[in-house]
């Protein structure tokens, strides 16, 4: 569906895109991750001809992406991290006219606008103007305005910044059925749990180039990380964190405010070795955990970087 070759974008001598490729296939929620100033807002303001770029080719749906290209455009759906709603206008003329953008036709547009209130949840709410909804109700708002006309891309650029548990669960739920509906999505975030709820492939970008692309499984299974084993309430001395370090497939270590992380490789039996460690040299600690490899542990030993830096 969405074809990315050697993109390039310059801001002076900065390089915001550095032959970046992307292929994302129709039917799939796609993640894009990357830390900020990585090229992700870039790569999807080009998608969308919002700006220029030096160099490459952009695709969609088959057709060479362009400012004028409006066949194309009328086929794809944003929901950007700002919310973009009118204060002045209802919910529901919000999204009447966000959708009459794309729809002409009167009572198709009333049938289409009814449903993305219906799908968001927002009947109570039809008569409410902007400034009196909850951060997660205008967030709700901002989605049913960029898909009321059932657009068959759909790019969701941070949609859930700063909402409550619940209205964030409403959303990913909403997110999930928009893709049964046939609708394929760009999903960007900060929050990692919620790429790997939802997302069929993701891209990780770094410095405007994708350095990994696959699936949650084959993207863990590119990192060293196999095992991560904290131990809590566990006083150490130097030598013995030494000694851990030491142990068989272990390749790095942690050691601050007597919390004990271990990273190990995808070998058996690394929690026996380091509690048989402890329990001979006779070291008290209090709860143990061991957890597989997550999409943090890829995005940070690929990059070098926490998500939200």
């Amino acid at each position: 569906m969405i074809q990315i070759e050697n993109l390039v974008k310059r801001y002076g001598e900065l390089v915001a895109l550095d032959h970046l490729n992307l292929n994302i296939k129709e039917g799939e929620i796609f993640g894009l991750l990357g830390p900020n100033g990585s090229g992700k807002t870039t790569a999807i303001n080009c998608m969308l001809a919002l700006l220029k770029y030096d160099k490459g080719t952009i695709r969609i749906f088959g057709e060479e992406m362009s400012p004028d290209n409006y066949g194309v455009k009328q086929q794809i759906g944003i929901v950007l991290q700002n919310v973009a709603v009118f204060e002045e206008l209802a919910v529901y003329e919000n999204i009447d006219y966000f959708c009459g953008l794309y729809v002409k036709d009167k009572s198709r547009r009333k049938e289409l606008v009814e449903e993305a209130i219906r799908f968001v949840g927002l009947e109570e709410f039809r008569n409410t103007r902007p400034k009196k909804l909850s951060g997660g109700l205008l967030r709700r708002l901002n989605i049913a305005c960029g898909i009321a006309h059932k657009p068959r891309l759909i790019i969701m650029d941070e949609p859930t910044v700063a909402v409550d548990p619940q209205s964030r669960n409403k959303i990913l739920e909403g997110i999930k059925k928009l893709n049964e509906q046939g609708s394929t999505i760009i999903y960007t975030s900060h929050y990692m749990e919620e790429i790997e709820q939802i997302c069929s492939r993701i891209a990780i970008l770094d410095h405007g180039t994708c350095i990994a692309s696959g699936t949650k499984e084959e993207l863990k299974n590119m990192i060293k990380t196999g095992e991560t084993v904290t131990v809590e309430a566990v006083a150490l001395e130097k030598n013995q964190v030494e000694d851990i370090r030491g142990l068989a497939h272990v390749f790095e270590v942690r050691y601050e405010e007597q919390v004990l992380t271990v990273r190990c490789t995808g070998a058996k039996h690394n929690l026996i070795r380091i509690l048989n460690y402890l329990q001979e040299q006779e070291i008290g600690f209090g709860r143990v955990f061991s957890e597989l490899p997550t999409l943090n542990d890829v995005f940070l030993e690929l990059t070098g970087k926490e998500l939200r830096d």
